[in-house]
């Protein structure tokens, strides 16, 4: 039944949470796609089952009082590491790596005796840490975006209604008009989380003051860096949030259409949207006279086939206007013509779901977090070779330093640190020197990187960064829509001069080469993506330029990463002449006579490293 005004939907929140806090304990599996994958859904049905043998409501329905265990599918709780993940409130124990088998001692341990389970529960140099909040990785952050992540029920509206979901969007129809909104976000500084940083209130700000018939708000789902995994865990584990967002910046800008365009590659976060959207129009959250008022808004979900150029607002929008996903030239700014020709807002997943904090604590209150320059907190995907990987929330400002080695743990395997791929293939590669940088929009612009949607791969001493720079100039290769030359042919050229560098074929003269065809790139491709397609390129050449050196001088690869560059040899103090090598060789490189010394042929060698394995007496090594 829809909410008919604001004091309807004041008196449901009042309800829902008198609801919600008749459950006595809450049992939150985590139901992000990573904890999915390793099996938490079978963890959540035999959890259930057994509560419901011992009689016990798994399965409380806020719209009545009843008493009982919250059984809850959440989103993401970011601690992918040690997933499947299951939280106990009002504890606030979280067991790790849980198994179906795990389930029984659970249930009698925890949720009829309240004691903890131990050996499901996080340890750090002979400490266990009880609580989630007490785990360094967690202890360390500021969680505002991600808040309700991995603590409520995804799937429910009424849950996200009690925790003071949607008071923001009543706040607005309520208490301001449309350019007061616009004011507040322009007084956070709330700068857009998918890469650019452009300001978001001047943005819906423009947006209101074109006069036209129609206009729209998009929300860009298409998170498609390598690495990258923020947007959909906010996707899967809050989908009200966005929603909220959007709903408010289409009051402020005066639109009556939504569009949220999400890659298909994304199941769960697609349905878990459509669910959201199908809860928030039976409620009147969404379509005419919402909350009784003159706003008349509705949201689609479109579904891109995963190309990377749509991440590009043009792409999207044309991929959404059922044509090819391909940028355009931009006469005019989005803001005056976008979707449709029409005045459009378009932001990120992240974007807009801070934008209900700022409306219900204020603009100073968000500035509080962050920098002079970059209000607030940033979500990053913090993955590669470092101890604890996941989803994680700092305010800007935090240093690369405290995310690696306070949140991540340090580097896996008691490695030492070499770089940080940061802001995807739009992105850069950072150093050591690095470390006590913050993470803010003009700082890793400065250092030629970028934010980006936010993901962080870092990379161990036994990582080659000229493999690196070549894995994302053939990432972006392979994705570029072809349109413009500079984009079509440049990264091209690039990614071929690479490849001869890793071969051992590099040439002093194709460094500069790299740098020319970078700038020329940078300045003419057409749209955002290829002007910043060669950033991991020149970024790893200024910073690590030694390692292009060893490759195209000393024709070596330090790490031993690169193949082509390594050289087989045989100790003749070692070899017997037995053959085997020769024998197993796949292009008969090797030759030499029983029981005299064998030689191999570098030539012919592929550097496959067969003959290493199969001599008996350890004869045969690789030389980086």
């Amino acid at each position: 039944m829809a909410i008919k005004n604001v004091e309807e939907l004041k008196a449901l929140q009042k309800q829902y949470k008198k609801s919600l806090n008749k459950q006595y304990k809450k049992v939150i599996v985590c139901g992000g796609t990573g904890c999915v994958a390793n099996g938490s859904m079978e963890v959540y049905k035999k959890l259930k089952k057994l509560v419901d043998e011992k009689g016990i409501l798994a399965e409380v329905n806020l719209e009545k009082e009843d008493e009982g265990i919250g059984m809850k599918k959440s989103g993401c709780h970011g601690f992918c590491e040690e997933g499947p993940l299951v939280r106990i409130e009002p504890s606030g124990f979280l067991y790790l790596r849980v198994k179906v088998e795990d389930c029984e001692e659970i249930v009698n341990e925890t949720l009829v005796n309240d004691k903890p389970v131990e050996r499901l529960m996080y340890k750090l140099d002979e400490n266990l840490y009880k609580t989630q909040e007490s785990i360094p990785f967690y202890e360390k952050q500021t969680r505002l975006v991600l808040e309700h992540c991995g603590h409520i029920d995804a799937e429910s509206i009424q849950e996200y209604i009690a925790y003071d979901g949607y008071m923001a969007l009543a706040k607005v129809l309520e208490e301001m008009e449309p350019q007061e909104v616009c004011d507040e976000i322009v007084e956070s500084n709330l700068r857009g989380r998918g890469g650019g940083g452009f300001p978001t209130g001047r943005k819906w700000s423009q947006v209101l003051s074109y006069p036209s018939d129609i206009k729209y708000v998009v929300c860009n789902g298409d998170e498609g860096d390598p690495g990258a995994f923020m947007d959909r865990s906010i996707m899967e584990g809050d989908p009200h949030s966005i929603l909220e967002g959007m709903i408010i910046a289409a009051y402020a800008s005066g639109a009556s259409e939504g569009y949220i365009y999400v890659r298909a590659e994304y199941p769960l976060a697609v349905e878990r949207l459509t669910k959201a959207i199908e809860q928030a129009r039976e409620l009147g959250l969404l379509g005419d006279n919402i909350l009784g008022t003159d706003l008349c808004f509705d949201i689609h979900v479109n579904k891109g086939a995963g190309a990377f150029v749509c991440g590009e607002g043009s792409a999207l929008m044309a991929s959404i206007e059922g044509e090819r996903g391909m940028p355009r030239v931009k006469a005019k700014r989005t803001v005056e013509e976008g979707l449709w020709k029409k005045p459009t807002v378009m932001n990120n997943v992240e974007t807009f779901a801070n934008v209900r904090h700022i409306i219900t604590k204020g603009a100073n209150w968000f500035k509080s977090f962050g920098t002079e320059s970059s209000s607030g907190t940033k979500a990053f995907a913090l993955t590669g070779n470092v101890r604890n990987t996941g989803l994680i929330e700092v305010p800007m400002g935090t240093t690369l330093r405290e995310v690696i080695f306070d949140i991540g743990g340090g580097i896996a395997g008691g490695k030492k640190f070499k770089a940080v791929q940061i802001g995807g293939p739009s992105g850069g590669c950072l150093g050591e020197q690095h470390l006590d940088m913050p993470l803010d929009f003009d700082s890793l612009k400065e250092a030629g990187a970028m934010i980006g949607s936010g993901g962080m791969v870092v990379m161990d001493e036994d990582t080659c960064m000229v493999s690196v720079a070549r894995f994302f100039m053939n990432f972006t290769q392979n994705e570029s829509c072809g349109k413009c030359i500079p984009c079509r042919e440049g990264t091209k050229r690039m990614l071929q001069i690479l490849d001869k560098i890793i071969e051992g074929k590099g040439e002093m003269e194709d460094l500069d080469l790299l740098e020319e065809l970078a700038d020329t790139i940078a300045n003419t491709s057409l749209c955002g993506l290829g002007k910043t397609a060669a950033n991991p390129v020149i970024s790893s050449l200024k910073y690590f330029r030694d390692e292009y050196l060893a490759h195209v001088v000393d024709k070596r690869c330090p790490t031993g990463n690169c193949s082509k560059l390594r050289i087989i040899k045989i100790d003749p103090e070692l070899c017997k002449g037995c053959s085997k090598c020769s024998r197993i060789c796949p292009v008969s490189a090797i030759d030499g006579k029983i029981k005299e010394v064998f030689t191999i042929d570098q030539d012919k060698c592929i550097k496959c490293g067969s003959c290493v394995e199969a001599c008996p007496f350890g004869a045969i090594k690789e030389v980086y």
